[in-house]
């Protein structure tokens, strides 16, 4: 009896051990998911900023300031097509589930970027940058909050910073792809034929990530009505706050520091000595592998310090290293190289710190609409960043650099503004 005892003893602990096997395979099959969504998003965001030239000089041959002008509204486009796609997938998420609707938003982004190969004027590209962006914008908000919720609190940090670093991995890859195969007037629209290749993420989120048990046990206690909470009662000023935060991030990527590779075009058209590749390119990789190793940090230092005091120090140390390299590095050297380094790194971190920051804002019920409206209302407002510069640069004679010094003081506001913030460190994600 006893040895049948023992035995049955120690074989009740199996499915407890095996759920639990089971349940870690689950969660890093969600962030695997996330990641890998989101870097796609990176590599396809990545796209147009080493397209653009060659695409518009094929379908507007010649005329620089036309060029200019599209850049301008083409960007402006994409952001206000994420911010809209951060609202329907957000509020998709809320009510049908993260998993379904972080595989509808991957096929979006994929599908219509894909589509852009059959483009013929810069009103057809631009059309379809807004639709890819429709699921671009919405990927965000959903892999944040399905990691999130899945993974322990304590490890919110080290998550964000990998969720943040993500598409700056995507921006790495596909410009280490356009140093081994040259974009030309040519061969830009197999580029955007490749963007279809994130499709195949779908079948990964569909047959193996599982849906938030959070998400789940907060619908089965009430409806969600994520837009009317959202921006209502107790909720509207964390809501106020994280457009806000998510904005002046945005308005210095995209009106200014997504600027640097034609701006790179314009100060110089000579190749690096025993190179082969565009400068721009150099830049760009320059910028990205900054961009990594700044979303990596930035949560842990707003771990360290606090949130507001880590978003102080990153709104601090961005503004003075894009007017250094604006204002004072205007000619391209190696010196120059390193700086956009650091530009990439302080620019960037933001979207290490708003993945830790932004779920801490919003309940479980309305968390991806809350974290995808701030995230992407902030593209509408980076839109009218990317305009504004695309009418400085032509005010100031095509000066790039003139232009995005005077955008990114919008840092400026971030260092006043978030003093006023509601502090989240050490709190649970909220119920």
């Amino acid at each position: 009896m006893n040895g049948e005892g023992e035995a049955i003893e120690a074989a009740v602990p199996l499915p407890i051990e095996s759920a639990r096997a089971k349940s870690k395979n689950a969660i890093w099959m969600v962030l695997l998911a996330a990641f890998l969504g989101w870097m796609f998003d990176g590599l396809e965001m990545g796209i147009f900023p080493i397209i653009a030239k060659p695409a518009l000089s094929t379908m507007l041959p010649g005329d620089l300031k036309a060029q200019a002008h599209w850049i301008g509204n083409i960007t402006a486009l994409f952001l206000i097509g994420a911010a809209c796609g951060g609202l329907v997938f957000g509020w998709l998420g809320d009510r049908i589930g993260r998993v379904k609707s972080m595989m509808l938003s991957v096929m979006a982004y994929s599908c219509f970027t894909a589509l852009g190969y059959f483009a013929q004027t810069p009103a057809q590209l631009g059309g379809l940058r807004f639709l890819a962006a429709l699921g671009m914008g919405g990927e965000w908000s959903l892999g944040v909050a399905l990691v999130m919720e899945c993974w322990p609190e304590n490890k919110r940090p080290l998550l964000a910073g990998l969720i943040g670093a993500a598409s700056n991995v995507g921006f790495v890859s596909i410009t280490a792809v356009s140093f081994i195969f040259k974009v030309t007037e040519a061969s830009w629209r197999w580029v955007l034929l490749a963007g279809l290749s994130p499709a195949l993420l779908t079948v990964l989120i569909q047959f193996f990530v599982p849906e938030s048990e959070k998400w789940k046990e907060s619908v089965q206690k009430s409806t969600a009505r994520p837009l009317r909470e959202i921006f209502s009662g107790k909720l509207l000023k964390a809501t106020l706050f994280g457009i806000l935060f998510a904005s002046i991030a945005l308005i210095g990527t995209w009106g200014s520091t997504q600027m640097i590779p034609p701006w790179i075009d314009t100060i110089s058209g000579e190749k690096i000595a025993g190179g082969s590749a565009d400068n721009k390119l150099y830049a760009q990789l320059c910028s990205s592998v900054g961009a990594i190793l700044g979303c990596l940090v930035a949560p842990f230092l707003g771990e360290i310090l606090n949130r507001r005091k880590g978003y102080f120090v990153l709104c601090l140390t961005s503004l003075i290293s894009c007017q250094i390299l604006f204002n004072y590095m205007g000619s391209f050297s190696g010196g120059q190289l390193a700086m956009v380094f650091l530009v990439g790194a302080t620019t960037a971190a933001f979207y290490g710190w708003l993945p830790l920051y932004l779920p801490e804002l919003f309940p479980t019920r309305v968390r991806a609409t809350g974290q995808g409206v701030s995230f992407n209302s902030g593209r509408v407002l980076a839109a009218v960043g990317a305009i504004t510069q695309s009418q400085l640069t032509g005010y100031f004679n095509n000066d790039y650099a003139k232009a995005c010094s005077i955008i990114t003081l919008v840092y400026v506001i971030g260092m006043v503004f978030i003093w006023f913030a509601p502090e989240t460190k050490g709190k649970p994600l909220p119920e």
